[in-house]
């Protein structure tokens, strides 16, 4: 089956909106058009609003966030809820992310509430799972997984499941110079991928799409796209730099090729 891939720039705590306004025109003027990868643009909650505004004449670009609340309401300082983000026309939201789970405690029936609220809401789940270097090193690679995964997706109906987006991204090589070696990464997509049929069915298994993060580059992006079981990336450190963000976007439409 043919999977559209799909490139996320999680921008993580930085650029204001003025800053964000600035990358999106130098961004569009290194790539003002594609067709064959789905790009999406995840800021921090206050640049949301200017991108919304200035990102309506580019139809390939869609806005996502980084994180949300479970409920829909209520007295929780400093959170955003699932409808928020819709009136923010955001169509994806990252969740699980392994520093909202190393940092801030997320644990992984928390992070289920987050899914079982997303699709309620309307929004696609990103999905990140992955191993710490501890974990890998000891062996517990699928254990982890299949855990992550079970948890997170457990009471989710097959036509939901479809539309999910997972992210495997190995805790040790996020914003550590270190990436998964394409077979190393290809090996926990393509697991990740047989504990999704086993949650759900082959045919709805091979929908959905999973994305490779952890210090992916422009030099490394298209050697890591041409395996299949990869459908994709969230990029953290090189999606800051538009001109950076574009080249990792061709470089997976050459994969394509």
């Amino acid at each position: 089956m043919i999977r559209r891939k799909i490139i996320a720039a999680n921008w993580k705590m930085n650029l204001t909106p003025s800053e964000a306004v600035d990358y999106l025109q130098a961004f569009l003027s290194e790539l003002c058009d594609v067709d064959d990868v789905e790009v999406v643009l995840i800021p921090p909650f206050t640049a949301l609003p200017v991108l919304v505004e200035r990102s309506e004449k580019s139809q390939f670009i869609r806005l996502g966030a980084q994180n949300m609340h479970w409920e829909r309401s209520g007295a929780f300082t400093g959170e955003i809820s699932a409808p928020m983000l819709r009136a923010l026309f955001c169509k994806y939201v990252i969740l699980g992310h392994s520093e909202r789970r190393r940092l801030f405690g997320e644990t992984d029936e928390l992070v289920h509430r987050k899914v079982l609220t997303a699709y309620g809401s309307g929004l696609r789940p990103i999905l990140c799972v992955g191993e710490s270097l501890e974990e890998r090193e000891a062996d517990l690679l699928e254990e982890v997984l299949n855990r992550q995964l079970r948890i997170a997706l457990d009471g989710i109906e097959l036509r939901e499941l479809a539309e999910l987006v997972v992210a495997y991204e190995p805790v040790w090589a996020i914003g550590t110079g270190l990436t998964a070696t394409p077979d190393q990464a290809q090996a926990a997509h393509h697991y990740i991928r047989s504990v999704l049929s086993l949650i759900s069915d082959k045919g709805t298994a091979d929908r959905i799409r999973i994305q490779y993060g952890g210090s992916v580059k422009p030099d490394n992006t298209e050697e890591l796209m041409r395996e299949p079981d990869i459908d994709g990336a969230l990029v953290g450190g090189a999606s800051l730099d538009p001109r950076s963000f574009a080249q990792i976007i061709r470089a997976t439409e050459r994969a394509l090729k």
